[in-house]
């Protein structure tokens, strides 16, 4: 529990304003939604930035002039959330209850479990990764990478969020350990290289393709989903 304790208490790599605010609003893809939620469930800092946002919306909302409603709107409302709602959106996250636990609340809702019930997929060079389930818009997977092995050189077409949970990796940004996440966009090309401490456990989302700079990775790019 204290190494747990530790780790939580030296996040450096936050979530920006604007993930924060559309995580509020109900805004993410559920892939984005589950990295964020998962980060707050192990940052004070950020989870008391997403309260007050809470209550800032609530605060607006209640301010707003009344608007006269049709008989039938609250039928119709019922129906489009029902539609539109994900079958394991994650919920608001509170603190973990169990610190010592590797995946972090929200996280073990989707898989069932702490590290030991995810069903890894070899990449290559002792490389590993799980697809988690979630809607359209993102998809998200947990990455599994050995002591002191690097991920292909990549860039980005859309966003992609990475938290840390178990180890480091530095890129050419800085390093990132648990509960630290690296948001990266259309402009940043990296090569992560997790610690030789450990090995690294990585939670991933992206709305776009990576594009790798090798032409294996580039190969296998299809069949790994990535």
């Amino acid at each position: 529990m204290r190494e747990m304790t530790e780790h939580k208490d030296q996040i450096r790599h936050h979530l920006p304003d604007d993930l924060l605010t559309a995580y509020s609003a109900g805004a993410l893809p559920e892939a984005f939604a589950l990295v964020v939620a998962s980060h707050l469930s192990l940052c004070d800092r950020c989870r008391a930035a997403a309260e007050s946002m809470d209550g800032l919306g609530g605060a607006l909302l209640e301010g707003e002039a009344g608007a006269e409603m049709a008989p039938d709107a609250l039928e119709r409302a019922m129906a489009l959330i029902a539609g539109a709602l994900p079958e394991a959106a994650p919920e608001r996250p509170e603190p973990d209850p169990d610190p010592d636990a590797i995946l972090p609340a929200p996280l073990r809702a989707y898989v069932g479990g702490d590290v030991d019930a995810i069903r890894w997929r070899n990449v290559a060079m002792g490389v590993k990764q799980a697809v988690l389930p979630t809607s359209t818009g993102a998809t998200a997977r947990l990455l599994y990478i050995p002591a002191g092995a690097a991920m292909p050189d990549h860039g980005h077409r859309g966003t992609e969020l990475t938290l840390v949970l178990q180890g480091a990796f530095e890129d050419e940004t800085d390093r990132f350990a648990r509960g630290d996440v690296e948001v990266a966009g259309t402009d940043d090309e990296h090569m992560p290289i997790a610690d030789v401490g450990a090995d690294c456990i990585c939670l991933a989302a992206t709305d776009a393709k990576l594009r790798f700079r090798g032409l294996l990775p580039r190969l296998a790019q299809p069949f790994l989903g990535i």
